[in-house]
């Protein structure tokens, strides 16, 4: 029963009470895993271009962009480092300044040289010890140097955004993620009038941070790349908060209030239906190249977006001549194997209807968003996959799916993702509108039975967490997806500071 207090502060986060008794019948009948029909390979769910098939989404990529195509790069970028710091963070509390062989720790000192917050740290070392960090380096004394990155009172690296972090050096000064994402918009998503639309999402005790930056950086990158940006930033909903369980499943109190806490990335599908634009690119926040890199992430995204392109052309072509009346017979087997074919949607019912519908059920099908999404080969990387799924209407789909949502006691489930021969990159590219132009409710193509539960804890008392569907994941699942292989070379994610000293982020 919700008391008063209770309903206020559901009225203040613009959460229903209904939401909040969903979620807790939730907790208690838990998710369901999904219903798998295989993992995706090249010709069985992820495409493989051939040489004229990229030229050819090359040109419309270009044409698009010549013709005023509307486009926007949107990055989630609310995730903060302690992440990536975590083996920094506990050297500093092991009490020693000695160094494991061959540990993270190890490697960083020994490659401190190629950091690219070099600087910074000198600044850092210079202002808490009074010395400088190549006195420190002689002494021994790793233990102040990290600190020195990590704490609070020096760099305060662990506790900021990884936005904000120095990535990548120059002769000119290093850059940050934010400004690496200004200048690949630059090279890909430049409009007929030389703007650049970005969004991040930030968390908003980073805004200010962000905003910050952003005002510092924008006219030299624009001095640099010769176009202008347009950015914009949004955070997390309140709406969008899960309420936390006791691990009976009752609410979690604390300070006499019920906690709520913030309902994973697939919130970001409200910041994302806020978009006002055609073309959106999606890609995190860590995964970026300095200049002497990036010639194929450039070649790719411009790829990507035009096949998205292509895609919707056709879609478009059928949906206008359904909803106009003027198809044949031979004009909806061509649909249907479009479905089929492009699309990798399958339905044995089908089979079973007569012309009114199917034509129906392709109308149904077609007029939702679109995505095409990089898929890379699997060489180890954590993340999701690329799957083909039975929907609840006993179709088949591609699918992005992570480990949680598929059963662990499914021997022939977990072949599946043992033997997966590609990985989900986060490298997508989507069509948000309709094609009379209309923006398509975003929300009411999330899967709502994709979500998970974890375990957490808040000040040593324990607790279950709920996150909504994934942003790329459930939240996407009622999409039309096409899977693309694109190469490793395109992924280079900053998931722990070593990654900084791997070749690909060495300018």
């Amino acid at each position: 029963m919700l008391r008063p207090e209770d309903k206020e502060l559901l009225q203040a986060k613009g959460i229903s009470e209904a939401e909040v008794e969903a979620q807790l019948n939730r907790f208690t009948t838990g998710f369901p895993y999904l219903k798998i029909k295989d993992a995706a390979r090249v010709d069985a769910g992820i495409f493989r271009l051939s040489d004229e098939e990229t030229d050819a989404a090359l040109e419309r990529w270009h044409e698009y962009l010549e013709h005023g195509g509307e486009v926007c790069k949107f990055v989630p970028a609310s995730g903060a480092a302690s992440r990536m710091f975590k083996a920094l963070f506990e050297y500093v509390d092991g009490g020693t300044d000695e160094l494991k062989e061959g540990s993270p720790v190890a490697a960083l000192i020994a490659d401190i040289d190629k950091l690219p917050f070099l600087p910074e740290l000198r600044e850092a070392v210079q202002k808490l010890y009074s010395t400088d960090l190549d006195t420190l380096l002689k002494e021994g004394r790793n233990r102040d140097i990290i600190a020195a990155i990590v704490s609070p009172e020096g760099m305060n690296y662990g506790g900021l955004p990884k936005g904000l972090l120095k990535f990548h050096s120059y002769p000119e000064g290093s850059r940050t993620p934010v400004e690496e994402h200004l200048t690949e918009g630059a090279q890909t998503a430049a409009n007929s009038k030389g703007i650049v639309n970005l969004h991040f999402t930030v968390s908003a005790n980073h805004r200010k941070l962000f905003e910050e930056k952003l005002a510092e950086v924008i006219p030299a990158t624009e001095k640099r790349t010769g176009v202008k940006f347009n950015v914009s930033m949004s955070e997390q909903k309140p709406s969008t908060d899960t309420i936390a369980v006791n691990p009976d499943n009752t609410p979690f109190m604390e300070d006499g209030h019920l906690l709520f806490r913030p309902g994973g990335h697939g919130a970001l599908i409200r910041n994302l239906n806020d978009i006002d634009s055609a073309v959106v690119f999606i890609k995190n926040i860590d995964n970026v190249v300095p200049d002497s890199k990036r010639a194929d992430t450039i070649h790719y995204k411009e790829v990507l977006g035009g096949l998205l392109l292509e895609i919707h052309d056709q879609i478009e072509e059928d949906l206008i001549a359904l909803e106009e009346k003027v198809y044949t017979e031979e004009d909806l087997k061509g649909m249907v194997d479009y479905l089929k074919n492009v699309l990798n949607v399958h339905d044995e019912a089908l089979d079973n209807m007569d012309s009114d519908a199917v034509a129906e059920y392709i109308k149904n099908k077609l007029n939702r968003p679109l995505r095409v999404c990089g898929m890379v080969r699997n060489e180890g990387e954590p993340g999701g996959g690329p799957f083909i799924a039975y929907n609840p209407d006993g179709s088949t789909s591609p699918q992005i799916l992570e480990s949680n949502q598929v059963d662990p006691k499914n021997e022939e489930y977990q072949k599946m993702m043992a033997t997966a021969t590609h990985f989900n990159p986060v490298d997508l590219v989507c069509y948000i509108k309709d094609i009379h132009g209309k923006k398509f409710d975003l929300p009411s193509h999330v899967d709502p039975a994709t979500g998970f539960i974890s375990s957490k804890s808040s000040h040593g008392k324990e607790l279950r967490a709920m996150e909504l569907p994934g942003l790329w994941n459930g939240a996407m699942s009622d999409w039309n997806t096409v899977f693309v292989e694109v190469p490793v070379s395109t992924f280079n994610p900053v998931k722990t500071v070593n990654d900084l000293l791997r070749p690909a982020h060495q300018s």
